[in-house]
């Protein structure tokens, strides 16, 4: 009776130690414990030149750079979506009205899935009024159908992921000469904790989008980037 007393304490000390150690490896509950810190200009500015900085010149790199006039101002994460394009885009009413042009959107959201996207245009409601919102993500949408409706129709906002926005770009489905404004859902996490840019095929994606025309019409004056 008394080995039988000993050894279980033994057997939880054990089991103890092997859950401590399995939470250890765990980055998520360091990330959960670690208080979210919201994304700045500086923080995609870094981004671009990291990744850039071993095949590119000083002179290409110079380029590449976005004054501080190009961006809005950022997410104190106490907005909701809705809330933030209201503070970053007061005129949007006139914008919308204005905007006859097809094959293009007033504003580009860019995120990091088709499910993410889906959320957006839900919560983007309290701001949109009664402007027309379109889909931009590969998940059971074929890009011909987006390319149809973008020809047909006028759209105000486009919201979806970088693949298939720089899939409509080079197909010539979309033309960015009429957009505004490019929010890049930044602060928000998936169920791994990963933000858009912890992401590799997002963040190679969304990084070779603003290189092929965004990063030129922001330089421009045309397009204003927002991180959300």
């Amino acid at each position: 009776p008394t080995e039988c007393f000993l050894s279980h304490p033994e057997e939880n000390q054990e089991s103890t130690v092997k859950a401590k150690k399995r939470k250890k490896k765990k980055i998520s509950d360091i990330l959960q414990k670690s208080a979210p810190k919201p994304g700045v200009p500086a923080d995609l500015q870094n981004l671009l030149s990291q990744h850039f900085g071993e095949n590119r010149s000083v002179i290409e790199i110079e380029e590449l750079k976005l004054p501080d006039s190009c961006f809005l101002p950022a997410n104190d994460l106490t907005h909701s979506f809705s809330s933030y394009l209201k503070e970053i885009c007061p005129k949007w009413a006139k914008l919308r009205k204005n905007h006859k042009e097809k094959k293009s959107v007033v504003m580009l959201v860019i995120c990091s899935s088709a499910l993410r996207s889906l959320e957006l245009i839900k919560s983007v409601t309290a701001f949109k009024g009664d402007c027309r919102v379109l889909k931009l993500f590969a998940k059971h949408i074929k890009i011909k159908e987006q390319m149809n409706m973008l020809e047909k129709g006028v759209f105000h906002i486009g919201i979806g992921t970088p693949g298939r926005v720089k899939a409509l770009v080079e197909q010539d489905g979309l033309c960015l000469s009429s957009t505004k404004y490019m929010i890049l859902d930044w602060n928000w996490r998936d169920q791994k904790l990963r933000r858009m840019m912890d992401i590799p095929e997002i963040k190679k994606e969304t990084i070779d989008l603003l290189e092929m025309s965004i990063i030129k019409l922001c330089r421009e004056g045309s397009v204003k980037l927002g991180l959300f």
